[in-house]
């Protein structure tokens, strides 16, 4: 038996962590579940909103699927998920982003994986105030860094049967950082000779993902437009309720959904699960258990062939509602 720690977040954390868990079990997935709490609810008990409890867990068990977590904006404590990458060094934040059955959408061809550097970057918090009217921000980019997630990028695709990596940066502006990025990349390019290597401006590349989505392949980025070009990429396929993410180290890897913890519909019975069971069967993928992984995906896939969606795709059924309905498909 494998044991996973579970980590339930916030807002509608708990209700599309329990819909994954049931959807989990039903498909006789023998694990042991380390429940483990973490955001705003526990802060006012433990101090924290990430208890060294949690992160003890992972590294024990190795393995985590998470449910969202609310980060304030501009105020507050630092975002648990930023936090649990650098902690985990979880340096490789993987995308997959294809389009899914009956979900409308602008292209019908979308077939993208963003890879994203973890640990660095802007999001590596090294901010001061120079005076009242001046904050300073620093762009952290070292070569160890960007030649790893470079690496991973190009392993991803030969493992996964993929024929092209895009390095996507504004090297043409920022050309110490970005251009470090880019020589690092084209350096482990250089060791992948059955891979295509492409190079393109993030701007660039923003516009080219809205015309011709098809053209890419696997996206290699950095922290910050990694951020950012996964959440459009997710917009070509449906939205963030169907974006499946995962974060990725050399001892631990924690799998969770990309959306937020929309606080405002939290305990309505709302939510769309989708996200995260797509994670979890990442994360399955990760362990070992492509075989169940493929039967939830496929069941998954079947409910929205037969027209039952949530109500953010436009349809009428619950979180609880679709979950069975998948769960029905599961045991067919």
């Amino acid at each position: 038996m494998k044991t996973i720690t579970l980590i339930q977040g916030d807002g509608i954390g708990p209700e599309i962590i329990n819909s994954a868990v049931k959807i989990i079990d039903a498909a006789k997935v023998n694990i042991d579940w380390d429940l483990q709490t973490a955001g705003a609810g526990v802060i006012e008990k433990e101090g924290s909103p990430l208890p060294a409890r949690v992160l003890e867990s992972v590294r024990k068990n190795g393995v985590a699927l998470k449910s969202p977590v609310t980060t304030p904006i501009g105020k507050g404590f630092r975002s648990v998920n930023v936090t649990l990458r650098k902690e985990l060094d979880l340096y490789a934040n993987l995308r997959p982003c294809c389009n899914i059955p009956s979900v409308k959408t602008r292209f019908d061809n979308v077939d993208i994986v963003v890879v994203r550097e973890n640990t660095e970057d802007l999001y590596a918090g090294v901010e001061k105030m120079i005076d009242n009217n001046t904050a300073h921000s620093i762009k952290i980019i070292t070569r160890k860094a960007s030649e790893r997630i470079a690496k991973f990028a190009f392993e991803y695709a030969v493992k996964n049967n993929r024929k092209q990596v895009s390095a996507v940066t504004k090297a043409n502006i920022c050309k110490l950082s970005d251009g470090l990025f880019l020589e690092s990349a084209r350096k482990i390019a250089a060791e992948y000779p059955q891979v295509q290597f492409k190079e393109i401006l993030v701007d660039n590349c923003c516009m080219q993902l809205v015309q011709n989505p098809s053209q890419f392949d696997v996206l290699l980025l950095p922290n910050l437009y990694g951020d950012i070009v996964s959440d459009l990429t997710a917009g070509l396929i449906g939205g963030l309720g169907v974006a499946q993410g995962a974060n990725i180290g050399e001892n631990c890897a924690v799998f969770e959904p990309v959306h937020g913890s929309a606080p405002d519909i939290a305990g309505q019975d709302k939510a769309n699960p989708t996200a995260i069971i797509l994670s979890a069967v990442e994360m399955l993928n990760y362990i070992g258990e492509k075989e169940k992984g493929q039967m939830i995906k496929n069941a998954l896939f079947e409910t929205f062939k037969q027209g039952i969606f949530t109500v953010d795709l436009g349809g009428g059924v619950s979180c609880s509602e679709f979950t069975d309905k998948i769960i029905k498909n599961l045991q067919e």
